[in-house]
């Protein structure tokens, strides 16, 4: 087994479901493609800003996997066909500074979730536009989603607009409301006590 239980097993403590249900608080954000950008900032190798927009995003070497995707509460939603870009492609267009290990992906609506560059760089780890062969659904955070199946599902936020590099950990909305600040799937992360 791999990292994340994949393809086709389940990870411990993980139930299986066939029901994908959109998680989310508040409204859905509407986005349209034409408008939205992916703005990567923070501390980069040369220090600047770069923003993709939906054209440079289709543009980039497009990417089909299937990966599971794994809820903190303990439910699966098994080998979901998933579409988009590489996240290895994003850094490689806009890398980060050597010594900036942590980065923030924010979405549309304020929410934003902490992660190791790392992370970000794992053969699996997608920004997703479309599922089972469709864009994407509002719901399930079209246009683009981050996808790292080795992690649970709230380090992948839904609606993605930025990607920012630090040098010193930080804190998205869960990993403040007590969850792992790293969350994977295969050592059980769920909680920030657990280390």
């Amino acid at each position: 087994m791999n990292d994340a239980g994949e393809p086709g097993t389940l990870p411990p403590g993980q139930r299986l479901t066939h029901t994908w249900r959109a998680s989310h608080y508040g409204r859905v954000p509407r986005l349209d493609a034409e408008d939205w950008t992916l703005r990567i900032a923070g501390d980069t190798l040369d220090g600047g800003v770069t923003v993709l927009t939906w054209d440079d995003l289709t543009r980039l070497p497009q990417t089909e996997l299937v990966a599971s995707l794994h809820c903190v509460d303990r439910h699966s939603v098994p080998d979901l066909r998933w579409g988009g870009v590489l996240l290895r492609e994003v850094l490689a267009l806009a890398p980060p500074h050597p010594d900036a290990r942590h980065a923030l992906l924010a979405a549309a609506r304020g929410y934003a979730a902490a992660v190791l560059v790392e992370d970000l760089r794992h053969p699996q780890a997608l920004l997703a536009h479309s599922v089972e062969g469709d864009p994407l659904t509002a719901e399930h955070g079209w246009p683009a989603r981050a996808v790292r199946p080795h992690l649970y599902g709230f380090k992948g936020p839904k609606w993605i607009v930025e990607l920012t590099y630090h040098r010193h950990p930080q804190q998205g909305w869960w990993e403040s409301h007590g969850y792992h600040p790293r969350a994977r799937v295969a050592h059980e992360e769920r909680w920030a006590h657990q280390g």
